[in-house]
């Protein structure tokens, strides 16, 4: 389900791990994208009374670009964690501990006014799009690529506590993700969501604690 710590980190493994966490967070993060950008392509098709595609290609570009930055940290936060032998579950007895305070910092992290603030660019489309709809395709892009990441971003960690190649976890994610921006009251679903992984962290805590 996860990577071996003891990899060796050449260029070529390097550039495969960066290959993987770019395909993955795309895989993750484009569908809950694309209201946005449907609602975008639309927009610009009535605007113009023509083929939106070359404006919406250019807004999807600046998202692309964002979540292909955090592939890239994704990669190197990876890289250190092989180098100090604390990537959990491969290395279960070293990495507990840091799996643990994870799941409790993502955990927390669902109950800030920034996170929830973030939230809600995701979750309202039109008013994101109105307000920011002088800044150009490719500034209007990066820009929710980064409202996305603000809301979102914590959440890519739990990829190292369930296993980066564990593709059940990377579909449970996405899917709550996705849920997270679209659902009706899905604002409320990282309030269940947080106290669950606090909940979890602790309770990891404890139980190596008391082994």
């Amino acid at each position: 389900a996860a990577m071996p710590a003891a990899a060796s980190w050449t260029a070529a493994h390097g550039a495969l791990m960066l290959a993987m966490w770019a395909v993955m967070m795309l895989a993750m993060m484009l569908p809950s994208a694309a209201p946005m950008i449907l609602l975008y392509a639309n927009i610009e098709r009535r605007r113009r009374d023509a083929a939106p595609f070359p404006a919406t290609a250019v807004f999807a570009a600046g998202y692309v670009v964002v979540w292909l930055a955090v592939a890239l940290a994704a990669t190197a936060l990876q890289w250190w964690l092989d180098r100090s032998a604390l990537y959990w579950p491969a290395m279960a007895g070293a990495g507990v501990p840091v799996a643990a305070v994870t799941l409790t910092a993502v955990g927390i992290y669902q109950f800030t006014p920034w996170k929830h603030a973030c939230l809600r660019n995701c979750r309202a489309p039109l008013e994101f799009i109105s307000r920011y709809w002088g800044q150009g395709a490719l500034a209007i892009g990066v820009r929710h690529g980064l409202f996305c990441l603000g809301c979102c971003g914590m959440l890519m960690l739990l990829l190292f506590v369930g296993g980066v190649m564990n593709m059940v976890w990377v579909a449970l994610i996405a899917g709550y993700v996705l849920a997270e921006k679209t659902v009706p009251g899905g604002q409320w679903l990282s309030f269940g969501a947080g106290g669950a992984l606090i909940l979890w962290g602790g309770r990891m805590l404890y139980a190596g604690a008391a082994g």
